[in-house]
């Protein structure tokens, strides 16, 4: 159980306080329903952004400087990023204006957001989005059900296409060596994604070492902390045990351990974030932590600001600024 202190410290850094946060959540009693094509303006009325503007700082800033990486001296020791799964409901552009909201500039790339087909329109997409600022950091999650090279081919020329590093992926135990071959081929890391007991390929991390113990480095993990948590595994322990294996992680948080249905924001159920973070700032882990959250598809943003509030304010109570 994370203690009351650091919960405290988690709801008031990262500039906002547990009072604004409960106003918040009262402007979201009723949940403002915005499919893909509604305008940034029609955005505003309904809410959505304008609510987050009046809680985080310096919104008026220009584009360019919120998207500015930080200096050395002061940039996190972990890079908060968002999974865009969590803003499926919502065309690319509201992508971008909720990131910009939360002042990440990092992206993991749902197609809904990338679309594949002809690689110069898949360039063109990636180069609109770090135009605006944005680091691409990884694709997917992508399926790959088949083990064929026409199968997996067209895959990697769009990743390809779109110049990222990391593909976030849901493989069969069968085409790994395949998936291998590819990814060798194109220089790029495979990060399989841990899926829960549902899964009938890689329920558990341990799922994922253990296939990729003796395959190219290249190959490795993707660590959900829910689905793992589900899987019986231990998230801390499971990130050391990854190691230099571990390429991305997509966080989400659970009052049920056992329950799917059971995510909330992060800092709100039960997962040791304090400890997990600890424990990746120790391992100088390099890559991503990005938010997946999966609940209110249709109105994520205050779950969204709730989480990134309390994983600043988690980094801060460690001493991080």
């Amino acid at each position: 159980m994370q203690t009351a202190y650091v919960r405290l410290v988690g709801w008031f850094a990262g500039w906002i306080s547990a009072s604004w946060i409960t106003s918040l959540r009262k402007s979201y009693d009723t949940p403002v329903m915005i499919n893909r094509t509604l305008t940034r303006r029609g955005l505003l009325k309904g809410g959505t952004l304008a609510a987050v503007g009046t809680i985080l700082p310096s919104l008026e800033m220009r584009a360019e400087t919120l998207m500015r990486p930080p200096s050395p001296a002061t940039a996190l020791p972990i890079r908060l990023g968002i999974a865009s799964y969590t803003f499926r409901q919502f065309d690319a552009d509201h992508l971008m204006a909720f990131a910009k909201q939360l002042k990440t500039p990092y992206l993991n790339l749902k197609d809904v957001h990338l679309k594949m087909g002809p690689v110069e329109q898949v360039a063109a997409q990636a180069a609109h989005y770090r135009a605006a600022g944005f680091t691409l950091t990884a694709a997917g999650n992508i399926t790959f059900a088949k083990d064929s090279d026409e199968d997996m081919r067209p895959k990697f020329e769009y990743i390809k296409a779109a110049g990222i590093p990391v593909v976030v992926c849901a493989p069969t135990h069968e085409n790994l060596p395949r998936l291998q071959k590819f990814a060798r081929q194109y220089n790029v890391k495979i990060a399989i994604h841990d899926h829960g007991p549902e899964d009938k390929n890689f329920p558990s991390p341990y799922d994922v070492l253990k296939a990729v113990k003796n395959m190219d480095p290249c190959m490795g993990l993707c660590l959900d902390v829910g689905h793992a948590t589900r899987a019986g595994a231990d998230i801390v322990a499971a990130a050391r045990d990854a190691g230099p294996r571990l390429f991305d992680i997509h966080v989400k948080d659970l009052a049920d351990r056992n329950s799917k249905e059971s995510q909330v924001a992060v800092g709100e159920g039960i997962l040791p974030f304090r400890e997990f973070f600890k424990t990746l700032i120790e391992m100088k882990y390099e890559g991503n932590v990005d938010l997946e959250y999966e609940v209110q598809a249709d109105n994520p943003m205050p779950g969204v600001v709730e989480s990134f509030a309390y994983m600043r304010g988690v980094l801060a109570g460690m001493g991080y600024k």
